[in-house]
């Protein structure tokens, strides 16, 4: 009889049926869109962010553009705002969710403007609903911080602090903080939240970027009558900054994350979670391909751990240790090796070695030739190579 995989993660006492979330964006934007996506089996949703109903907003068409390589979305930029729904509109449909999927862990996104009274109300009303969690957007980097929020906030230490105790003055449910990647370092800002009770964090929302320009016409994308603006970049090409800041979180000591940028499948959400994230939340990836693809994370999840004997929880913060600093990592010197069966002399590797290595390959008869001596190490030649008939090997005798 198989063993039965546990999948279910517990994050400031909220307990979700496995670590998918949904992030805090266009999938999120409807309550029955996301009682469909619960019923494909993800853990759980982050609402697209709430806003006071006096907070007029109005979004431009076209707002998304990407960049592509043979048709592969690589990285995906958008300018949408929050939610232009009331709160009229949102809490019933808080009450409808949590009744039908009372399992499911949903934090509510919440943004306002600079007053304790707009924040607090956000707040009551958001959790009053039913709610199990607040996430505070103190990150987006376009069109909001034009009105001093978003990332105008979580840009600043002060204001992180300020407003995170404004909320945890009336919550009565667990506070995430939202932390931009639009900064030097998050780690003033990540304690700047602490340092005022928040609960946890949620890090990353979108780097801030510009997507291209048409050359043809000379407008920058996307265009909105010939102009654009500033966006938030998001999707695979995302990923190793959100890795950089979530570890950094963890390295700091911060127990409770929920981590965010460029998770397109299960290994993407295992390498978060292994750097310190509890839950991870995708939206990219469903905006590309649909709430369907949970499907196969659930299940290929489900293998890794069977095969590592090992519950989810078990995955939070293994890798955090292995990360250090520049000066501690060691010198002892490796080398590549070739596989002659794998390769096509196709040359990638001596013009990569010649033009910007050392000069430690060279091609004769289309065999290729490694001068071990003059090899340093550094394994370009490795990503350059199409087939994988070069890797690194074992330290060497070398000093």
């Amino acid at each position: 009889m198989s063993k039965i995989i546990d999948l279910s993660v517990t994050q400031n006492g909220i307990t979700f049926p496995n670590p998918f979330l949904l992030a805090s964006a266009p999938p999120t934007a409807y309550g029955e869109n996301i009682m469909r996506a619960f019923d494909h089996g993800w853990g759980g949703a982050v609402l697209k962010t709430l806003k006071p109903d006096f907070m007029d907003i109005k979004d431009v068409t076209p707002r998304f553009a990407t960049l592509k390589d043979k048709n592969k979305v690589l990285g995906f930029q958008n300018f949408e705002l929050v939610t232009k729904r009331s709160l009229a509109d949102w809490l019933p449909e808080i009450e409808a969710i949590k009744k039908k999927y009372p399992k499911h862990g949903l934090i509510g996104s919440i943004m306002a403007d600079i007053k304790k009274e707009s924040w607090q109300e956000m707040a009551k009303n958001v959790q009053g609903a039913g709610c199990d969690g607040l996430e505070l957007n103190f990150s987006c980097p376009h069109g909001m911080p034009e009105r001093g929020i978003g990332a105008a906030i979580g840009q600043d230490p002060e204001m992180v602090e300020q407003i995170t105790s404004w909320v945890k003055d009336v919550a009565e449910v667990p506070v995430w903080v939202k932390i931009t990647p639009n900064v030097a370092t998050p780690i003033p800002q990540a304690e700047a939240a602490l340092r005022a009770g928040a609960d946890g964090l949620a890090a990353i929302n979108t780097v801030q970027c510009l997507m291209g320009v048409d050359i043809e016409n000379f407008n920058p994308l996307p265009a909105v009558e010939g102009q654009t603006t500033y966006g938030g970049y998001s999707g695979r090409a995302v990923k190793p900054i959100g890795l950089r800041i979530v570890s950094q979180l963890g390295k700091m000591g911060v127990k409770s994350i929920s981590g965010i940028g460029g998770i397109s499948d299960w290994k993407d959400a295992v390498e978060y979670m292994l750097l310190g994230s509890t839950t991870v939340q995708v939206c990219t990836e469903v905006m590309l391909r649909g709430y369907a693809i949970v499907d196969t994370m659930i299940d290929q999840l489900t293998d890794y751990l069977g095969r590592k004997e090992i519950s989810a929880m078990d995955l939070v913060g293994k890798a955090l240790p292995s990360i250090t600093n520049h000066e501690s990592l060691s010198r002892i010197h490796q080398t590549v090796m070739h596989d002659p069966e794998q390769c096509v002399s196709c040359g990638r590797c001596v013009i990569a070695c010649s033009d910007s290595g050392y000069s430690a390959l060279r091609m004769l008869n289309r065999e290729i030739l490694l001068e071990t001596e003059e090899c340093d190490g550094c394994s370009l030649c490795t990503h350059v190579c199409p087939t994988g008939s070069m890797s690194m090997r074992g330290a060497c005798a070398r000093p």
